[in-house]
Formats: structure tokens, sequence, C-alpha cells
């Protein structure tokens, strides 16, 4: 059987999206390359969700490229994006997980063990028959990340998937993120918690006014910045 192509390294050629007047990415070049998480930091419109979309697919760069696995336009069958606030079904946690299942094309008897090995991946087998919507905002991230793992992601885009729950949610978050990444998948997440950052990332990128301004090894972005605007933005000064 022939391996399934790959969607690394994800290539972005001076990529620039535009909303009207308005250039929300400006002319980005980046590679994500297999490997540690990619944590994408910078100010509240800064470009990170943009960036994020792109890598995806779901918006179509307005000038430059992007390829995935050297291919273009590559369908999507290996990423998964996960928003701030995902939408829950009205159904039970696991109904939300079968469903994630069946779309990727996951036969009907394979269904139930499939997903109950993905609650319990994100340890929420004892709620497995709750209704979805019931669940605490926590749960339902969890929920959310099981539904993406269902797509067997070689690429896992998550937008600040811990932006607004409480300290232990936020661990358990992590921890199932951190479990991916030791799996193989290549997480990119857009963050705007540093000290999150430091947690989970392999390499930094830094994004100020749609514009990539630093990137490299967590260690060199965090702890000594070659740019002034990062280290501004690292001492919690206003950057805009």
């Amino acid at each position: 059987m022939r391996a399934p192509l790959s969607e690394l390294p994800v290539v972005l050629d001076k990529v620039s999206l535009t909303a009207g007047p308005t250039t929300i990415v400006d002319r980005l070049s980046l590679t994500l390359n297999p490997g540690a998480p990619t944590l994408i930091v910078g100010p509240n419109g800064s470009g990170k969700t943009s960036l994020l979309r792109l890598c995806m697919g779901l918006a179509a760069p307005s000038a430059g490229r992007i390829s995935w696995g050297g291919r273009d336009n590559a369908p999507m069958n290996r990423r998964a994006m996960l928003l701030q606030r995902p939408v829950m079904l009205r159904r039970t946690a696991a109904a939300n997980v079968g469903y994630a299942l069946a779309q990727a094309g996951v036969s009907y008897h394979q269904r139930a063990a499939r997903t109950e090995a993905l609650l319990a991946r994100v340890g929420l087998s004892e709620l497995a028959q709750r209704p979805a919507r019931k669940l605490s905002g926590g749960e339902q991230q969890r929920l959310a990340l099981a539904r993406a793992l269902a797509r067997d992601p070689e690429l896992l885009l998550l937008d600040e998937p811990t932006a607004s729950l409480d300290p232990a949610s936020t661990r358990s978050v992590e921890e199932i993120i951190l479990s991916a990444a030791q799996s193989g998948i290549k997480i990119v997440m857009a963050s705007h918690d540093l000290g999150q950052v430091r947690r989970l990332a392999g390499d930094v990128v830094f994004m100020l006014r749609g514009a990539l301004c630093e990137q490299g090894a967590a260690d060199d972005v965090l702890n000594h910045p070659a740019r002034p605007e990062a280290a501004a933005f690292l001492r919690g000064d206003l950057v805009i």
C-alpha cells in the first residue's frame, strides 16, 4: 500500500491576506516542519488566527503561495483545526466523536471502538453518554480535541484553546496537546499565555501587524529576543 502523502512541511512563500483595503497578513514567509510544537504569539490583531486559517486551507492567500508537503491546493485529509470556542453538536459526547469519525471516513463497524479509545485519550470515558452541551468548558475543549484527533491528523492547528479555561482545565488540555505532539502530530498553536508558550513550545513565531517579526527556538525568542518589538512584548509592554 502506498504511504499517504505528507502535509509537511507547510511552506508559506510571501503570503498576504487582505480584506478590502485592510492587510491582515503581510508578505509572510514561513516554513513549518515536523517536530516539536510551534507556538504563535503576538498582540491582538497581529494575524495569528488568520495565519492558522491559511495553514489549514480555510482562507486563500490574496498573494503568495502556500504548499503542503510540496503540493499546492492539497486536500485537508490530515489537517484539523480547533477553535477557541468549539461548537458542540446536540448529542452525547460519544456521538460527537462518532460523527467526526464518520466524517473522516471511518467505517460504521470501527466507530464504537475508535470512539471509546478517543474519549479515553482525552479523559472523558465516564462522560461518554452525557450531552455535549452540558459539559464544562474544559470538558468541551477536550471533546473538541477528541473530534480533531478523529481525523488522524498529521497537522493540528489550535487557536488559543485554553483562553477561557481555569488552571486545572488548562493543564488537562496541555497534557493532551503534549501527548499528541509526542505521537508525531505537528502542533501549531496560537497562545497569549507566555507561561504556556514556555511549557509547550519547541519554536516560537512572533507576529506583529500581520507580519513575521521574529522566529526561532523557544529559548532564544523567549529569553534572548533579537527584535526590540519582541522584547517589549515579552516584558508586557504595549506593542501595537
